[in-house]
């Protein structure tokens, strides 16, 4: 390689996901050396109004009306690539992004999120510019695949599968896991963790993902249950919902088995000590969650991505779906009167495990780049 190589990661806020791994990829390539790393949330940075009604509907759709959102997600799954609505979505930033490109000269573009306007753009300025996209989910959508990509990094052996499928060739394909915030332990090494979040190493911990999708119903109703009836102790997570923090601290004030925090940045750490989690099934917190080896109850899935995550994760045997209170405790408690289960479930987590998704990442994306330079510098015989 000669010279610095600048690489432009193009993400959006719709969720955390896409955002957390853009992060996680920077970390990597910075970590690496020699590496130059730009963010760009395109759409915001592009149409800040656009952006903003569209994460509302987003969010109004997705949490108000999830069978609309989920009818919406299922019916443009299989878009091709070359149609109007495609072309229409991929054209969002086009001014913006060609403006950047020709400002930076970055050597590679990545997406966390499927924007892609590169295509239209290289086409424009007479420069193809090397296109990776890191798919976030565990179930693959039309959005993230087009002919001018040249590799895909994908959570999983099956989602590599079925892009293969598709025509993409293998060599295009790798099964690295999603990119992660940190370094989690699956051997949970951290037991410092337990006195530093005032927790008790007597009692098993169940941890509650409570404020990333919007809030879980009667949650404290069901956190008062599962303590007395599986003797186990609580931690629930708000994240930046300072509203649900504060209503819960008071709600579960007198019980010492359950504690509340607000947006905790070292998750790893409580992941580490936890028995098992309860969540939403957003592609972050579940490669999260697998990387942890840690048993997941996925809580009311919604139509989409969503629910495609869980039924994946499901049917490999490292969550449970649970469709209402009741139903969740009745399965946490068995979980915890059930060593069998356990152990199959942290054999199916630990299948699914991949180390270092991000620096992984990065490692390859380098290294094809530098693959590109050797051979478009190779003299041509005649």
């Amino acid at each position: 390689m000669t010279g610095q190589r600048k690489v432009l990661i193009v993400y959006a806020r719709f969720g955390e996901g896409h955002w957390q791994a853009a992060v996680a990829l920077k970390h990597s390539f910075v970590t690496q050396g020699n590496c130059e790393v730009k963010l760009i949330d395109l759409l915001a940075e592009s149409h800040p109004l656009l952006n903003e009604v569209s994460r509302f509907v987003y969010k109004s759709s997705y949490h108000m009306f999830p069978q609309v959102y989920g009818w919406v997600y299922e019916a443009t799954k299989e878009m091709k690539t070359n149609s109007l609505f495609t072309n229409w979505l991929h054209s969002f930033g086009a001014m913006t992004l060609q403006k950047l490109i020709m400002q930076e000269k970055p050597d590679a573009v990545i997406h966390t999120f499927p924007l892609l306007v590169l295509p239209s753009v290289s086409s424009k300025i007479g420069r193809k510019i090397p296109m990776f996209n890191v798919i976030t989910d565990f179930d693959l959508h039309s959005r993230w695949i087009h002919p001018d990509v040249d590799k895909y990094y994908v959570a999983t052996e099956d989602l590599s599968k079925e892009l293969h499928s598709l025509g993409i060739d293998s060599s295009r394909i790798a099964a690295t896991g999603i990119p992660l915030r940190f370094s989690l332990s699956p051997d949970k090494t951290t037991r410092f963790a337990t006195p530093k979040y005032g927790l008790s190493s007597h009692k098993p911990i169940v941890l509650v993902m409570a404020g990333a999708s919007g809030t879980m119903a009667d949650i404290d109703e069901w956190c008062l249950k599962l303590v007395k009836l599986s003797n186990v102790q609580v931690v629930i997570v708000c994240g930046r919902n300072r509203a649900l923090e504060n209503s819960l601290k008071n709600k579960c004030s007198e019980n010492d088995d359950i504690t509340v925090y607000g947006y905790i940045e070292q998750i790893d750490e409580l992941m580490s000590i936890s028995s098992c989690i309860v969540t939403k099934p957003g592609g972050l917190t579940l490669s999260e969650a697998i990387r942890a080896e840690l048993p997941m109850f996925l809580y009311r899935p919604v139509p989409g991505q969503e629910r495609n995550n869980a039924r994946y994760l499901e049917n490999k045997g490292a969550a449970i779906i649970c469709h209402n209170s009741s139903e969740l405790l009745t399965q946490i408690n068995k979980l915890f009167c059930n060593s069998l289960q356990q152990i199959m479930m942290h054999q199916a987590l630990h299948s699914l495990s991949k180390k270092a998704a991000s620096d992984s990442i990065a490692f390859d994306i380098i290294h094809q780049l530098n693959i590109m330079e050797e051979a478009s510098s190779s003299p041509v015989r005649i």
